[in-house]
């Protein structure tokens, strides 16, 4: 399980360099955030990585996945692929659509703001 997770970190590597090299960013979904909130939701991702995928300490398999989320190739490509705590979900279980929708929902995420920006904290 280690070896294979080595070789999709890897994978993702080596198509962020080719895209860096060839003088190009990473592809990014062509998704709906308000569609992708709502397919976050209806998967129940929610319940391991947060409403905001912020993660969950109390699971160790739900990961931070927002703000930043992985570039689209390899959020993708680990989603289908993923041999970890969390299942693979097919292109039948989760259609194409509605994952972009959510990596555009997780793009759309603000970082969190800086306690001195909020008045009350700051003081």
């Amino acid at each position: 399980m280690e070896i294979m997770r080595y070789q999709m970190f890897r994978v993702a590597l080596a198509v962020l360099a080719a895209g860096a090299i060839l003088g190009h960013a990473p592809a990014q979904a062509a998704g709906d955030a308000a569609k992708g909130k709502t397919a976050f939701t209806h998967y129940g991702c929610w319940q391991c990585h947060g409403f905001e995928g912020q993660g969950s300490p109390a699971t160790s398999n739900g990961k931070v996945l927002a703000p930043d989320p992985l570039p689209w190739e390899t959020f993708s490509s680990f989603i289908r692929t993923s041999n970890t705590g969390m299942p693979p979900f097919s292109e039948k279980m989760l259609p194409n659509a509605d994952l972009e929708d959510i990596h555009a929902y997780l793009s759309s995420i603000g970082k969190p703001k800086d306690h001195k920006s909020i008045p009350l904290l700051s003081q």
